[in-house]
């Protein structure tokens, strides 16, 4: 019995990745500086898979941004407004160009950014059109499998698959409408025939070809081209033998009856999002004389494996294959490094978990304990071992609320609400909430977490900031003012700071996208709040200007979805319990006087589910917790929700049934496609779509903010648009938001101005 994984987190146990590409970006280091940082993260991997005991290790699952992003690279797929590579450019220049697809420079915008199927990762989504020409334009693959076994390690290099590959991309400006990208295949194939072609000329003995759509109904739909391209691919004579990766989700019989009619060796299932993969299986009459790799270890939580429970799905599928390789269920990029860095975390819950370095070690029990049950009897013995609750696992009075509580509270839907008075009767301007986290705002949370200084000082300096920022958006210009959040290090952690039912860690970052990295909570017990989280900071503001000030706050959906949860109940009992905590946010913020409270679901779109036919269920409760959070306030009080990085045509209904006044949502990098989707829904609500992309460094003129406020005029009331940043602006620095602010605010404007003449 064999054991591998699908990767290994890219950015390093102290953020190496962040800082190393943050230094380049600003030109306090070299691209060799850069190049050697990478090595140094790569090795460490490898070195780790090793220690554990893991038979076949992975490569090529390093990134310095994006794997999407890397593999447009690869085959060639460089939009020209970036420029066409040359034969013998420098790294340096090679670098720029990638980072510049990802990020945006001042005269060119980057690739659109958008979710990894149901996750909090970031992908960059490739712009292709007919006339895209494929080749194997990079070497990326071969060269980190040369490294790995010039070290000693024979690895099998990871690539997205064709199918995934072409499924997530987007047609590029000026494709003929209702073109698919998956009509390249045929392009396409010849490329990645030519890098196998490398790999086993190098050596690799393995290469695995991921395509998670399959576990979509997009997918699905294209299980004719997935059967076609491996054939193809499997029909190449000096190749390695082809794994093909799936995870996220089972895959359906007639995808594995048409991996099974191909030439690829292996399959990975994800036996954790998957459940009942062994019965799709066995309906399939197993894999024959082909490999599967079993993912039982959860690469997406961060619990500790129920060994019995793995134990259990292994087993029925051992007459199903050739071979059953111990997996995990995907890669573990979703979960912190390394759970040994939480020396102050309440025993009885850390050992309860296993971060990345800890589920090496459980894979390879598995595997031990498959092939050698009477060596690995002493180990799977303490594994098995019941553990204590740790102190607020349960709490009864939120229990007895919630069921007390019923369905009440869920039926705020209001009509015609999207301003107050005393604002713009058309495109009043505001942000979404956070502004720059400065060196000095850092360096105060910093001293007040250490005991530098105390609460006095610490809220002196927090008050201090915000009358900064209060000042900044009056001069501005802006219609509707943020505090700004100074006092917060992250929209979840800060609120789970101070949830009962959470706890939070030191050192656990994980990668959102580039380098941006989060530490989400864990959720482990009944969420309650113990007192005011936010009033003080919000009613502070308001004291300061005569403008209205939105409070701030984090959605029931979005704190689970930016979180590790619980697993031993519904997530919808979850949401409940955290909707209620909300719940009696607003309304304090309400009784202090605000009247604009926003409630953050940046992650609506995200915990949807891959298939259709398991939506609705999801959305009930998710509309649900909303309203039960918002519907306690008054006619005078607008609730506004904001929406990050996501497709939402497919949830524009669940929006409107929020019952949110306003909606913000991203459409900068999306060049306002989303205004389509609002016009073919018959969306009547209050819509801010983003009219400037903050997660790249540029600054849009107010010409480009101007056409697209007109091109959102296409599909929206004026009297019901708002005028926003697609996110928040902690991420940036002053130098940039302060002119995109003016630059949105002057354009917004003189649309006004047009609209009132």
């Amino acid at each position: 019995m064999t054991t591998t994984v699908h990767g290994y987190p890219r950015i390093g146990p102290d953020r190496e990745l962040k800082r190393a590409c943050e230094a380049y970006w600003a030109g306090r280091s070299s691209a060799a500086e850069l190049d050697a940082v990478g090595a140094r993260l790569r090795r460490a991997a490898w070195e780790a898979y090793s220690e554990a005991g893991i038979d076949e290790m992975p490569s090529n699952t390093f990134s310095y941004y994006d794997h999407m992003l890397d593999t447009a690279v690869l085959f060639g797929a460089v939009p020209t407004r970036f420029g066409r590579p040359e034969e013998a450019e420098d790294r340096a220049t090679e670098l720029d160009r990638y980072f510049a697809m990802a990020r945006g420079v001042q005269e060119t915008a980057p690739l659109e950014m958008t979710k990894w199927f149901d996750t909090n990762y970031h992908y960059l989504v490739p712009e292709l059109s007919p006339h895209t020409a494929f080749r194997l334009a990079g070497a990326k693959p071969l060269s980190e499998f040369t490294q790995a076994k010039g070290l000693g390690y024979l690895t099998r290099p990871v690539v997205v698959g064709p199918v995934t590959f072409l499924l997530l991309s987007k047609p590029a400006a000026g494709a003929p409408e209702g073109w698919n990208p998956l009509e390249l295949l045929d392009g396409l194939l010849p490329a990645y025939a030519e890098l196998l072609r490398r790999l086993r000329a190098a050596g690799a003995e393995h290469v695995q070809l991921d395509e998670p759509v399959l576990a979509t109904d997009r997918g699905r739909a294209a299980v004719g081209e997935f059967e076609r391209a491996y054939r193809v691919l499997g029909q190449e004579k000096d190749r390695p033998q082809i794994t093909v990766g799936t995870y996220f989700g089972p895959i359906g019989t007639e995808a594995l009856e048409a991996f099974k009619r191909t030439g690829a060796e292996r399959i990975a299932l994800d036996l954790v999002a998957g459940p009942d993969t062994a019965e799709e299986l066995a309906a399939v009459s197993g894999l024959g004389d082909k490999t599967l790799l079993a993912g039982v270890v959860d690469g997406r939580n961060v619990w500790r494996t129920d060994v019995r429970a793995a134990l259990s799905r292994l087993t029925p599928l051992m007459g199903l294959a050739r071979e059953v390789v111990v997996n995990t269920s995907c890669s573990l990029l979703h979960v912190p490094v390394d759970l040994d860095a939480e020396t102050g975390m309440d025993p009885a819950l850390r050992a309860r978990l296993a971060f990345a370095r800890q589920k090496l070690d459980e894979v390879a029990l598995l595997g031990r304990a498959l092939s050698d049950p009477d060596g690995a009897a002493a180990d799977l013995e303490r594994a098995r071992a019941d553990l204590p609750e740790p102190e607020g696992f349960r709490n009864a009075q939120v229990r007895a609320r919630l069921q007390s509580l019923g369905a009440e509270g869920e039926q705020r839907l209001r009509e015609g609400r999207w301003n107050s008075e005393g604002e713009p009767q058309y495109l009043p301007t505001t942000t979404i909430g956070s502004f720059p986290q400065t060196e000095e705002i850092r360096k105060a949370r910093a001293e007040h977490r250490t005991g530098a200084i105390g609460e006095e000082e610490y809220e002196a300096r927090m008050r201090g900031e915000i009358d900064k920022v209060i000042a900044l958006q009056e001069d501005i210009g802006l219609d509707v003012l943020v505090h700004g959040e100074p006092e917060r290090n992250d929209m979840v952690q800060y609120f789970a700071e101070r949830l009962g039912g959470y706890t939070t860690t030191a050192k656990g970052w994980v990668q959102s996208y580039g380098s941006r990295c989060v530490r989400p909570p864990i959720l482990f017990g009944d969420v309650h709040r113990p007192e005011p989280m936010t009033v003080k900071w919000a009613t502070y503001a308001q004291s300061r200007t005569s403008k209205p000030v939105k409070g701030m706050l984090t959605g029931p959906v979005t704190m689970l979805a930016w979180s590790f949860v619980r697993d031993d109940q519904p997530l919808a009992d979850t949401a409940r319990q955290v909707a209620l905590a909300l719940r009696d946010e607003v309304a304090d913020l309400e009784r202090e006087g605000i009247r604009h409270i926003q409630v953050d679901e940046a992650a609506l779109r995200e915990l949807l589910p891959l298939r259709a036919s398991e939506r609705q269920e999801y959305l009930d409760w998710a509309v649900g917790s909303f309203r039960l959070a918002t519907s306690g306030v008054g006619e005078r009080t607008l609730i506004h929700t904001h929406m990050c990085y996501s497709e939402f045509g497919e949830i524009v209904g669940a929006i409107e049934a929020l019952g949110a006044d306003v909606t913000s949502v991203e459409a900068a990098r999306s060049h306002m496609e989303l205004v389509d989707d609002l016009d073919r829904s018959g969306y009547r609500r209050g819509i801010g779509p983003g009219v400037y992309d903050i997660h790249s460094p540029r600054v849009p003129s107010a010409e480009e903010i101007e056409s697209a406020l007109r091109t959102a005029l296409r599909a929206v009331d004026p009297a019901r648009l708002w005028v926003n940043p697609d996110c928040g602006l902690k991420t940036r620095g002053y130098a940039e938001i302060e002119p995109a602010l003016r630059n949105m605010v002057q354009a917004a404007r003189r649309v006004r101005a047009d609209l009132a003449g």
